[in-house]
């Protein structure tokens, strides 16, 4: 059974920074996707970034780029999200998801989904 633990959310001030993590457990890093996606109060869940495969292909939303960087630890079976430079935009549930196969933010190709960490940015 696949389950995904998602920590790290927090309060930040804008400007801050957080990382969060996505403990997969029941799921190969390397066969498929795993994906980081959020969704603010009234809006619909968007993708954020996403790595896969045995060579770490690493995909991100144009408005996170230069500012998130994701990456992933196959020993602990874990994924990560640096987030620098965190602006208010930023805040929601982060969750993140595990595809097989490669896939970039097509949610129907995501089976598996965490329960969401809350960031929230503001001073």
């Amino acid at each position: 059974q696949v389950q995904l633990v998602e920590s790290g959310g927090g309060l930040v001030q804008p400007g801050g920074s957080l990382r969060l993590s996505c403990a997969a457990s029941g799921f190969t890093l390397d066969d498929g996707t795993i994906g980081w996606f959020r969704q603010a109060p009234g809006k619909e869940r968007e993708g954020v970034s996403c790595i896969s495969g045995r060579l770490y292909s690493t995909y991100y939303a144009d408005s996170v780029k230069g500012r998130f960087t994701i990456s992933r630890d196959n020993a602990k079976n874990t994924v990560y999200l640096q987030m620098n430079n965190l602006k208010p935009e930023d805040t929601a549930v982060y969750y993140c998801a595990a595809a097989t196969g490669r896939t970039h933010f097509d949610k129907r190709d995501y089976r598996y989904w965490g329960q969401g960490t809350q960031v929230t940015v503001s001073s």
